[in-house]
Order: C-alpha cells, then structure tokens, then sequence
C-alpha cells in the first residue's frame, strides 16, 4: 500500500502525533476498542489513527495485539490473548474468560499498512533506542517512497532537541533524511536547499528519485544548483557502493576459495598427492561444527554463541586424524603414482560421503549463525556487509597467517620443505620422511576442517558439501603455481573477484563458464601458473 492511499486519515493521525511532547491523555474506552475491531475498513483506519495519537499504555498494548493477531471480539466487547492462553479485556486490562464465540477482527493489507504506521510513531516515544530506530526506520522509507507534507509536524516534533525522552544520534539522523523528503516540496526555498543537501548525503537510492523530480520542476536557481549537487553527490556514493559491493563479494568469495584450496596447495602443491578426498575433508570440518553445535545446545546452552571458537579446534583435529588415516594406510603405499592416487581418493571420497549419510542422515543439517555473527554493517548507498562473510574475510587471513608460519618457522616446516625439494637427501640427512609425510598431509587435511567450519556459517551443510569445492580448489592451486603459497592466495582471491565481476555482466552460469575458459589460456599460455618453481626442483 502506498502513501497515496493513506493520505484521506493521515492528517486525522498526524493531528495527534504531538504525543512526542508530554501531555495527558484519557484511558483507552470500551468504544475505542471496539471500533478499532470493528466496523468498515475506512472506520477502523480512523480508529487506530485516534488511538496511536492517544499516549496511553493501553492504546499501544492493543494496537500491537492487533497487529500480532492476538485481538478477540465478541458482541461488543474486546479482549487480548495473552502468550500463556489467558485473556485480558483490551479496555481495562482487567482478567477475563474468553467466550469460545470470540472470533478475530479481519485484518488486510491497509490495515495492516496503517497499524505499521502508528506502531512507528508509538514507538518514537520508548527510551529503548534500537526501537526508536526501528521506528524511525520505517517511518523514513514510508516517506522517501511517497513523501507527504502531513508528516511534517510529526517530524519536526521528534527531532525538538528538548523532547522526553531524548531522540537516538541514529534515530535522528533517519528521522532527518525522512524530514528531507517531506520538505523537498516545500514552499519555503531555503528549507528546500537544506532538504537537497540532506539527502545528497543519504546514500540512498530512493532519494534519487526525488532528487530528479523536483530538479525537473524547480524555478529557483539557488534551489535548483543545491539539486544538481546532491544529485551528483548521491550517483557517486551509489556508484562506490556498487563497485565497494562487486568487490566485497568478489573477496569474500576468493577467501572461501583459498581456505579451501590452503589444504590441497599443502597436499598437492608441495607433495605431490592428487587428493580427489580433499572436499570430503572438508565436509567432515563442517560436521565436527554440527556435532559442537548439538553438544553446546543441549550441555552449556548459556554459551551457545561461543561454539563456533570451540568447533575450530575440534574440526582441526578431526580431519586431521581422517587425512593421517587416508596417508597411512592408502596414499603412502603410492607415492609416484599419481592415476593410481586419483582414483584411489576419488573412492575414499565416497566412502566418506556414504559414512556421513549413515551417521547424519541424506538430509541436509542446520548450522546455526551465533548471534555475533549474525546481522550484517549498513553503509552508504545500500551497501550491506554480512557479519558472516567479514568474519571468514578475517578468518582466511588469520589461517592463511598460520599456515605460512607453519611452513617458514617450525621444524615440521623444515622437513616439509626438505622432503619436498630432494627426497632422497633429506632421508640421508636423517629426517624420517614417512612420518614427514603423514604430517604434512594430516595437516593439510586440518586446514580442510577449518574450511568446513566457515563454509557451514554461510550455506548448508550436506553430504556433497564437499563437490562443490574440490574442483575450484584444484584450479585455483594450478593457476597459483604447484608448492607455492603466495600464488594460491593471489589465485584465490584474483578468481573470485573475476568471477563476481563477470556475473554482473553476464550471469552466474556464463560467468563460470567464461572463467573456465580463461583458466584454460592461461595455463596454456603460462603451464607453470603465477609463481613457477625455481632451482633444483623445478
């Protein structure tokens, strides 16, 4: 419902709207209850206009009821279903059985259109700033998308700097780009150049809109250059945001890609082993999650959104000992034999798929967001930055961090390297490279764990989790150069940003499909990817 149709009683709501200053008002009677229940459309429109004008705890209980459809009426008298089956009477609050006549009041789309309205405004008079938010909020998107100049009282009454009580800095600063709308159209040329500069600077996109129509008919030259400004001042923050969005997705996707390509650049890059189990390794990361997960609900409910920092090193651990398994007692027997080792982990893999649906059933699993994790950050323009996504930005670089220092600074990185570079010599040099190689690939298969522990964060957590990364994850190694790290985080992030760049142009289907093809030349044109190997190894 639009703006337009609410105008015949939006004075009748706004002429009360003063509530914002104290004032007294009378008790919600049994006649106001009722016709807010009851009647035509249009009459209980004006009803609940008159009560959202009306500063009384009672009024704002039935509205809200109203809107929650917990409202019953029965031959002339209303009552509010309590959550716990009781009733109430709406008028007095007094206790009272419900009549198994009572029926619910019809509710439809205008109705509910106005109850929004006035629960907004209710709401501007709570103390409890994230409700004075969301109110100011919806009262602002209401006006940037039809503005209406009977708002302004309502408006200029919130935003009084001596109003009790006192207005959120947030709040405010909605509740002025809604002003901004409101006075855009104003008589008044002066307040129509501070309304273009406010919303100029709003980042929002509605505000565009407004911007061109009343550029398109203004007379003052003075208004009509603060117009051109802010209208140019919203196409660059909205072009910014575009750009600043293609490029968060781009990355965000690139750090999916590199935690679950970091494990196989260690199993496949620096020994050799074609791991088609690698996605696998992956999807048990992320059912060590689910299994936390189920273990915090039911033991320490109190700290269920700190299971994601307990699940980290359990899935580690978990896949590691799956990866060590593996090495032991399949991979180590062919060193050399890179077909062989293909399609020996290519049927691990659906073991291990088949093991989990035995376990966890065909379906998929629910992975539930902490609550820290849950939301995202609003920034100018409409750009919107899940909390889940920056965590796993954080999240790759914190693993990709661990990872390298493992390598460069351990001793188990020493012998990595060495066994690596000249087998032979590091058996004669007294490192034992079987044990060597069944850490270095349990390690890598930890790295798959964490993999799995952000991937279920952001999407299902299935028996084929694992398929749909294990393919990326191989291009992404070769394209970045076998053994070399640096190049699978140039890879990663560089096919990700790719990828989210050319669905913008051509869909997410040709997109694949054009990165593909592009992989393909490139490996032709540079076969030993970004970084080649160098010395004796290469």
């Amino acid at each position: 419902m639009t703006m337009r149709a609410w105008r015949p009683w939006a004075a009748a709501l706004l002429a009360g709207l003063c509530l914002l200053l104290p004032r007294l008002a009378p008790a919600l009677t049994p006649e106001q209850a009722l016709a807010v229940a009851e009647g035509t459309v249009a009459e209980r429109v004006q009803a609940i206009t008159q009560l959202a004008a009306a500063p009384d705890p009672a009024a704002a209980a039935l509205l809200r009821a109203l809107q929650d459809e917990r409202v019953r009426v029965h031959e002339g008298r209303v009552w509010i279903e309590q959550p716990d089956g009781s009733a109430v009477r709406a008028d007095s609050g007094a206790p009272e059985p419900l009549p198994p006549e009572a029926e619910a009041p019809l509710l439809n789309n205008r109705l509910r259109a106005a109850l929004a309205l006035a629960l907004a405004a209710l709401d501007l008079q709570e103390a409890d700033p994230q409700r004075q938010r969301t109110a100011a909020a919806t009262l602002r998107r209401a006006l940037l998308e039809e503005p209406d100049e009977a708002f302004a009282p309502l408006l200029r009454a919130a935003l009084d700097p001596q109003r009790q009580p006192p207005l959120d800095g947030r709040a405010a600063a909605l509740l002025a780009q809604a002003q901004a709308a409101v006075e855009l159209a104003d008589a008044d040329p002066a307040r129509r150049r501070a309304a273009a500069g406010v919303l100029g600077g709003s980042g929002e996109r509605l505000a565009l809109a407004l911007l061109q129509q009343q550029r398109a008919q203004e007379t003052d030259p003075a208004v009509a250059q603060a117009l051109r400004q802010a209208q140019q001042a919203l196409e660059r923050t909205l072009a910014l945001a575009e750009v600043g969005g293609t490029v968060f997705t781009g990355l965000s996707l690139g750090s999916i890609l590199l935690l679950a390509a970091l494990g196989l650049a260690i199993t496949y890059g620096l020994m050799g082993v074609i791991n088609m189990a690698h996605g696998e390794l992956i999807m048990v990361g992320a059912y060590a999650t689910y299994v936390v997960q189920q273990l915090f609900a039911r033991l320490w409910p109190q700290w269920f959104d700190w299971y994601v920092l307990a699940a980290l090193p359990v899935a580690f651990l978990t896949a590691a000992l799956v990866g060590a398994a593996i090495e032991r007692g399949v991979i180590r027997h062919l060193y050399g034999r890179p077909l062989e080792t293909l399609l020996a982990t290519w049927g691990l893999s659906l073991i291990l798929m088949q093991a989990v649906r035995s376990l966890f059933g065909a379906q998929n699993v629910t992975v539930e967001n902490p609550a820290w994790l849950s939301g995202a950050l609003a920034l100018p323009g409409g750009l919107v930055l899940p909390w889940n996504r920056v965590a796993i930005l954080v999240f790759a670089a914190a693993v990709l961090a661990a990872v390298a220092w493992v390598l460069a600074r351990t001793r188990l990185g020493l012998f990595v390297r060495g066994v690596t570079q000249n087998r032979p010599m590091a058996a004669c040099m007294g490192v034992p490279t079987g044990r060597v190689d069944a850490l270095a690939f349990a390690f890598g298969s930890g790295v798959a764990g964490l993999a799995g522990v952000a991937l279920s964060q952001i999407g299902n957590v299935g028996p084929d989790l694992g398929q749909a990364y294990i393919i990326d994850s191989f291009m992404v190694v070769v394209v970045g150069g076998v053994g070399q790290l640096a190049g699978t985080v140039l890879a990663a992030l560089g096919l990700g940003l790719l990828n989210k760049l050319l669905e913008g142009w051509a869909g997410a289907v040709l997109a694949k499909i054009a990165v593909l093809v592009l992989i393909v030349i490139f490996i032709q044109k540079r076969p030993q990817g970004l970084f080649a190997l160098k010395g004796r190894q290469a």
